[in-house]
């Protein structure tokens, strides 16, 4: 089992950054390939960013490329996404996910996660 809690949401005003955090339980940390993904009100959840086991290996969706990035302290059991140059069409909850990998891969689709953490807000103002 792996429990993940997110942090670091909150209200900020279009053009700003926030840096949510993802903390992991469990000593297996680094064979878990990590994911963030997001939902807003009335659409579905979509991926944003995925990391691989060793950190080496990174993904985006194109609408969060060059403003997020994604990042993961194996030593502490966490995962980090900055996002920079907010819009508010990035507000959502957002998710972190853990995905067991064999190979230092990443994974893009939500339906191989295994694990969720419960979710922050983040919300930007125009």
């Amino acid at each position: 089992q792996v429990q993940l809690v997110e942090s670091g949401g909150g209200l900020v005003q279009a053009g700003g950054s926030l840096r949510l955090s993802c903390a992991a339980s469990g000593r297996t940390f680094s064979s878990y390939a990590m994911g963030w993904f997001r939902q807003a009100p009335g659409k579905e959840r979509e991926f944003v960013a995925a990391i691989s086991r060793s950190g080496g290996n990174t993904d985006y969706a194109d609408s969060v490329k060059g403003r997020f990035t994604i990042s993961r302290d194996n030593a502490k059991n966490t995962v980090y996404l900055q996002m920079n140059s907010l819009k508010p069409e990035d507000t959502a909850v957002y998710y972190c996910a853990a995905c067991w990998t064999r190979y230092n891969t990443i994974e893009s689709r939500a339906y191989e996660y295994d694990y969720w953490g419960q979710g922050t807000q983040v919300t930007v103002s125009s």
